[in-house]
């Protein structure tokens, strides 16, 4: 069973302790569709000043909708264009402060104002990226980057 918990201490101690909370909510479980559900509605009640979390899936070659927590989406994204398709083409986390600077940014909301996108890797194959929104220009710290990437890391290890 979920219990929402309060988050204390540094950023990093934060991060930590969401990161053992993704662990213990998805042990056992193996669906892959559910697991990013869960992460996605997990990092959606942690995070302040946010419009948008979820994950795109490569399929066929392009990034496809996958489970999110906010307004309707764009379905369909080429690798190499906008902040998500950049972050697959080069297999490195964006951290973007904003977003209407970015050229090629596709704006599925007009209230995104920076992002931060983070490729799923697994054996050196993007199998999709976590994308992040907020309505905020500046939003997303090295902190976050950091904690993100190790969230990433064990959501990795559960759909793997």
């Amino acid at each position: 069973m979920f219990t929402q918990i309060n988050y204390n201490g540094s950023v990093s101690a934060q991060y930590d302790t969401l990161t053992k909370q993704l662990d213990a909510l998805l042990l056992g479980e193996n669906d892959r569709i559910a697991n990013l559900s869960n992460a996605s509605a997990l990092l959606n009640q942690f995070l302040t000043n946010i419009n948008w979390v979820g994950f795109y899936i490569m399929q066929d070659g392009e990034l496809v909708l996958g489970p999110f927590q906010g307004l309707p989406a764009c379905v369909r994204i080429p690798v190499g264009r906008g902040v998500c398709g950049t972050a697959v083409a080069r297999k490195e986390t964006l951290v973007i402060e904003d977003v209407h600077a970015f050229p090629g940014h596709i704006a599925c909301d007009a209230a995104s104002q920076s992002e931060i996108v983070i490729p799923l890797i697994i054996d050196n194959t993007v199998i999709g990226v976590l994308d992040i929104d907020s309505p905020l220009k500046n939003r997303f710290t090295p902190e976050d980057k950091i904690g993100l990437e190790q969230f990433v890391q064990k959501l990795l290890s559960h759909i793997a």
